[in-house]
């Protein structure tokens, strides 16, 4: 029987007592969260309509801790580091437990340049990467089509980097959701609709039916949709915002074999665009930016504009076969840094607002969690991603004139 096969209903909570630990949201980070939790003995259930679903059946799976590097976003590099140090190890646990091959590769990424203003870019971004002590090298255009020969002649140089890498996020999702029925975890397939407050602690959720359920701890790990459960005192609701984004994916016939040998990603326009390979020769590229609310809509603009893009970056790409467009939404908070750990709310943890990190950030946001909730810590390198950086200021008193 398929792991999706199995349904568990409330009723088959376990009979001696209430669950330990209640996850909302069945997404990668909703799952890795409750096999971690459920591993170091906390009797977990999770609340999902379609579990292993969410952003994971869009994303791409770029581990790419490197060249996602941003200005500003040097405290999150740290973070993105670590998870990406654990990955190798995660991913073997993951297959020990499951037998799961989740298609983790240790191939590299490529960023080219197709200009002047795209190299500028791509040199301001190596020191960027020196300056923080990240391993990259600088590659002539030649150089370029040399280790990757389907790219345009016109690529004018770019950043090699071998430490980023990538898994494929359906496979990782399936992984983790058969781990966590094997590790007794409990899925209740129905939507949460509201959260249960007694006595100024969060104590469960009620369901979509009308059922209630209970847990000592709630873990909010519900993505773009983590600010929309009713019920959450507005000084701890997690602002979430959703971003749209748009993906296609390609197949490479065995006659066009070896299209891509790494991830290969550039600036054109002003628009990111990346073409990610897999090992079973499906090409995954992407991905639009868009911030429109919850619309999930694949629209022709969207894939006319990333086919653009990706066939100035690779001509020979507009000979493969297109087998699927998708659109999914990113979790974004304000400062596009995920929301971990304890809240205000005694009882409420926070685990969302990975924005395009979410996979990348999979084994350590388990490892976060799971130390939150059983021991009560938040790990050092969790402690700028507290939920409670967004809290608003206690006012000022101020004297009044006389």
């Amino acid at each position: 029987m398929r792991s999706s096969d199995v349904h568990v209903s409330a009723r088959d909570t376990p009979e001696d007592g209430t669950p330990d630990v209640l996850v909302v949201g069945g997404g990668i980070i909703g799952l890795v969260t409750a096999w971690r939790a459920a591993r170091r003995g906390l009797r977990t259930a999770v609340v999902d309509p379609d579990p292993g679903g969410g952003a994971a059946r869009v994303a791409a799976g770029m581990l790419a801790a490197v060249t996602e590097l941003h200005y500003g976003e040097e405290t999150l590099l740290g973070l993105n580091l670590a998870s990406a140090a654990r990955y190798p190890a995660f991913v073997a646990e993951l297959r020990e437990a499951t037998g799961h091959d989740v298609g983790y590769r240790a191939c590299g990424t490529l960023a080219v340049a197709l200009d002047a203003d795209d190299r500028a870019h791509l040199r301001e971004l190596h020191a960027l990467q020196t300056r923080c002590g990240l391993t990259s090298e600088w590659l002539s255009g030649r150089e370029c089509r040399r280790l990757e020969p389907m790219l345009a002649p016109g690529v004018r140089g770019g950043l090699r980097v071998d430490g980023d890498h990538q898994v494929d996020p359906r496979r990782l999702a399936a992984a983790l959701l058969v781990a966590c029925e094997r590790a007794g975890v409990v899925f209740h397939r129905v939507l949460a609709q509201r959260l249960t407050v007694v006595r100024d602690r969060a104590r469960g959720v009620v369901l979509a039916g009308g059922e209630e359920l209970t847990a000592d701890q709630v873990v909010l790990a519900a993505g773009s949709l983590s600010g929309r459960l009713a019920g959450v005192p507005d000084e701890v609701l997690p602002r979430v915002r959703p971003v749209k984004g748009q993906v296609l994916r390609l197949r490479v016939p065995p006659a066009y074999a070896p299209f891509l040998s790494r991830t290969v990603r550039a600036v054109v326009r002003g628009s990111h665009v990346y073409l990610v390979p897999r090992e079973n020769g499906e090409l995954v590229v992407g991905a639009t930016s868009e911030e429109l609310g919850w619309d999930t809509t694949v629209t022709a603009g969207g894939v006319y504009e990333l086919l653009r893009d990706a066939h100035e970056l690779v001509p020979g790409l507009t000979e493969l076969p297109l087998t699927e467009t998708l659109a999914g939404l990113r979790p974004g908070s304000p400062d596009n840094a995920p929301l971990l750990g304890p809240t205000a709310l005694p009882g409420l943890h926070l685990a969302t607002g990975h924005y395009r990190n979410g996979v990348l950030l999979t084994p350590v946001t388990g490892d976060v969690m799971a130390e939150v909730l059983t021991t009560g810590s938040l790990p050092d390198e969790a402690r700028p991603f507290t939920p409670r950086r967004f809290s608003p200021a206690p006012p000022v008193r101020q004297e009044q004139p006389a």
